[in-house]
């Protein structure tokens, strides 16, 4: 468990007067800082993420770390999401130092997911963050974050790392083993 002392403070609506639009505007200055002007790192591999389509004319990616539901066009503004804005780059480029559970996910869109686990107790309650990137054949998106809603959510996802790491995530160590061996199989399906 990460302790509170490393991790930037949240941002809340309270902070802004409860004014919606000055908000997202703070969370969106704070994504564009640690992901648009400062390129994240996982471990040596540095992370892009999707522009298009914008939506309310900030990057798509935003727009996925901050929303929540199914249906792309239908999802709705998450403040839980929003207040964790500034875990997410120390998430990402701490995996290591923190020692975080970090693994990849198949899921039906995508087997070449990687899953960031964060876990936090905030004094009050335990707070559970997950990144999501999503790798490519040669470059590795940002892809989305979300805390954890229900304790059943975040066991479902430990119980998926302990598989994971008793199964082909035994010999993966660091987040450049994990990136590399999923590049790999990735150019050997595309006969690269």
């Amino acid at each position: 468990m990460v302790n509170s002392m490393e991790l930037p403070k949240k941002i809340y609506l309270t902070e802004y007067g409860g004014n919606y639009e000055r908000y997202v505007d703070a969370v969106y200055e704070v994504f564009e800082r640690d992901f648009i002007r400062h390129r994240a790192m996982f471990g040596s591999h540095g992370l892009r993420m999707k522009y298009h389509p914008e939506f309310q004319g900030r990057a798509y990616t935003f727009y996925h770390m901050t929303h929540k539901g199914e249906v792309e066009s239908e999802r709705l503004p998450d403040l839980r999401r929003c207040e964790c804005m500034p875990w997410a780059r120390p998430s990402v480029e701490n995996v290591e130092s923190w020692e975080l559970k970090f693994w990849r996910q198949s899921r039906q869109r995508s087997d070449n997911r990687v899953c960031i686990c964060l876990e936090r107790n905030d004094g009050v309650v335990d707070v559970d963050y997950f990144v999501i990137l999503e790798v490519r054949n040669d470059y590795v998106l940002l892809w989305t974050a979300f805390v954890s809603e229900w304790e059943h959510q975040t066991k479902k996802k430990l119980r998926e790392y302990e598989e994971w790491k008793l199964s082909a995530g035994q010999c993966i160590v660091t987040p450049d083993d994990l990136i590399c061996s999923i590049q790999l199989e990735i150019k050997a399906r595309s006969g690269r």
